[in-house]
């Protein structure tokens, strides 16, 4: 017997497109109940007066992606969720990516948000996307990135520095590498990096490893020179 193949939903994202050139993606909160992009045929009735055995004939009609939704746990006052909002009646650039690497892209109009906050649990909020065109399903491919990794923050000992990831392709995960001089910082693989004695006059980089089902690839940060 053939053991299933069955994946859970867990891990799925809904992502949307903020600018281009390179692009940039925006999850929007904390998403639950992930509804993709389905297909639906309309059939239009061409019946005639001689449609064989008096039975009803019927041809392909047009193709509708329909709607894509999911929820949230909805926070007040939420940066991400205020960007959602201002999507209201807009078409937007977006996608379902799958947690084995797969993409849904799709353009769709947001038609609802519907908040809830029942006394006795947790806030959510439902979004629905009407989908406009035919959605494509990409196969995942390994990340590509087009924007170096960046640090930002003071230098000055013990100030926290932080890692900007870059732009990538294929939705990746990301881990960190900070490192002196080209050398690994031991212990040191968070977003985060908090500037040592030792790190004084020293040359400090970033290695940030994008990994998706298909494949990794890393990219380095310019270097900063700890004060």
């Amino acid at each position: 017997m053939t053991a299933t193949a069955a994946q859970l939903g867990y891990g799925t994202i809904l992502q949307i497109r903020t600018s281009t050139g390179p692009d940039v993606w925006l999850k929007i909160g904390e998403q639950m109940k992930i509804k993709p992009p389905s297909f639906k045929v309309d059939t239009v009735d061409a019946t005639h007066t001689e449609s064989p055995d008096a039975f009803r004939e019927y041809i392909a009609g047009l193709a509708d992606g329909e709607s894509m939704s999911f929820d949230i746990n909805y926070v007040p006052g939420d940066s991400s969720v205020a960007t959602l909002l201002t999507y209201l009646r807009t078409a937007v650039t977006a996608r379902v990516v799958f947690a084995n690497g797969y993409i849904w892209n799709f353009v769709g109009i947001q038609t609802s948000f519907a908040p809830d906050a029942p006394e006795d649990g947790k806030m959510t909020a439902a979004i629905e996307f009407k989908v406009t065109g035919k959605p494509t399903l990409v196969a995942p491919s390994a990340p590509v990135n087009s924007v170096l990794p960046a640090i930002s923050g003071t230098l000055a000992t013990g100030d926290t520095l932080t890692a900007y990831e870059g732009n990538w392709s294929g939705a990746p995960t990301f881990t960190y590498q900070w490192k002196n001089a080209t050398v690994n910082i031991n212990g040191a693989t968070s977003k985060t990096y908090v500037l040592a004695a030792g790190d004084s006059g020293d040359s400090i980089t970033v290695t940030v490893t994008a990994t998706n089902a298909a494949g990794s690839a890393s990219a380095t940060s310019a270097p900063v020179i700890g004060a």
